[in-house]
């Protein structure tokens, strides 16, 4: 829209209105009529509480910073100041999806700086968890991803197949969310007798029951409509913001460290990576649904293998467990991506450092290019494909 003004008694030409040309919040003066609208820092559509300070031109998005740090517990400094077994119960809480996941790593990286071996039957029961835990992180968002762009349906139906697994995670750890049952130098306590073959027949139940929501929403036509060709993250993009598990195996990148920098005993499993390359959103969709297909066959592979091996679930350890003077480095294929956990020690009880990389916070950066030239509508489709976890990022 043109007007004419005047001022000091002259004319003056004024472009107002959407599209004027104008970028706000882009520097000191706030000039032109793009709005600046913020999205947060309590949005249901985010796990966790993020803020995206967004430039919108009408409906259209110029320019997203994501803005982190509301959930910052500081983690990594009260880790300097507990025990090696009790910043097993903060590891565990950044990621509250991944949390058998989160405690592996951290106990790796302390068995790894101590040269401890782990007895086998631990060792496998570590993977078998550790699958059973990807399962019920990714089922929580295949049922609330649906859930973020309007259909109700099938979060009643992932979280059917949540409880039926969360009932055997229950009955060998106590605990429904934070398990607290790794331990350095193997786990917690042996599993309750008979309980291998109760996780076996839950893990049959669900692949039994999975298709009712892989046929629901896969191919729906309004689940399409909103998510193919939207968000589209390219290998390279996703290879240049360090994103990792899902949301880049969906872009191409065929990476997995079960396979390609195996730990525990996966380089004694044959495991298949799921990936696609389309990179949109539905990608991202698909690669999550499959690999629950791929970790309950895991799974199931590694509870057989238990009941194979007799024998210790941990090593007996000191009172006081000091690990020795040196740094290392571990990684886990955690259910949203690549985790590190980089330890340093100075010979004492704590840690002296204890950095975490973690791939919710690698993954969110990818929203400043991905949302830019969106529109609104398409903007919760997109933030609720990148699959992360607030707590997982700010830490």
């Amino acid at each position: 829209m043109t007007g004419m003004t005047t001022d000091a008694g002259a004319l003056r030409e004024l472009t107002v209105g959407t599209g004027a040309g104008l970028v706000a919040g882009t520097g000191d003066q706030q000039l032109g009529t793009d709005m600046v609208l913020n999205i947060g820092p309590q949005h249901p559509s985010t796990h966790g509480v993020l803020r995206l300070k967004l430039v919108l031109d009408g409906e259209r998005v110029i320019a997203c910073e994501p803005i982190v740090g509301y959930m910052h517990r500081g983690a990594e400094k009260l880790f300097e100041v507990r025990d090696y077994r009790q910043i097993i119960v903060l590891a565990n809480r950044h990621d509250w999806l991944s949390a058998f996941s989160n405690e592996l790593g951290v106990v790796l990286a302390v068995e790894r700086l101590m040269g401890m071996e782990v007895p086998e039957r631990a060792t496998w029961l570590r993977m078998a968890l550790a699958e059973l835990n990807r399962v019920l992180n990714h089922l929580m968002f295949l049922g609330s991803y649906p859930l973020e762009i309007g259909a109700i349906t099938p979060v009643f139906y992932a979280f059917r197949e949540r409880e039926t697994i969360q009932a055997v995670m229950e009955e060998v750890s106590g605990g429904r969310i934070h398990y607290m049952f790794n331990r350095v130098g193997g786990l917690k306590e042996e599993v309750p007798y008979g309980w291998t073959g109760r996780a076996r027949a839950a893990i049959g139940e669900v692949r039994r029951r999975l298709p009712d929501l892989d046929h629901l929403i896969r191919r729906n036509e309004i689940f399409l409509a909103r998510t193919v060709g939207v968000g589209v993250l390219s290998a390279a993009d996703a290879a240049a913001f360090g994103a990792s598990g899902p949301v880049a195996r969906a872009s191409g990148l065929d990476l997995d460290l079960r396979r390609d920098d195996p730990y525990l005993a996966y380089d004694e499993l044959d495991v298949p990576v799921v990936t696609k390359t389309a990179g949109d959103c539905h990608a991202r969709f698909e690669v999550l649904l499959d690999q629950v297909y791929v970790s309950l066959d895991l799974a199931e592979r590694c509870l057989d293998r238990v009941d194979q091996l007799i024998g210790p679930i941990n090593t007996r350890l000191p009172k006081v467990l000091k690990a020795p003077e040196g740094h290392t480095y571990a990684w886990t294929e955690n259910p949203l991506g690549i985790n590190g956990y980089y330890l340093v020690s100075r010979g004492e009880k704590t840690p002296w450092r204890l950095k975490l990389r973690t791939a919710s916070y690698a993954n969110v950066q990818a929203l400043a290019t991905l949302l830019p030239g969106c529109l609104v509508p398409d903007l919760i489709a997109i933030l609720g494909s990148m699959f992360f976890v607030v707590g997982d990022i700010d830490k």
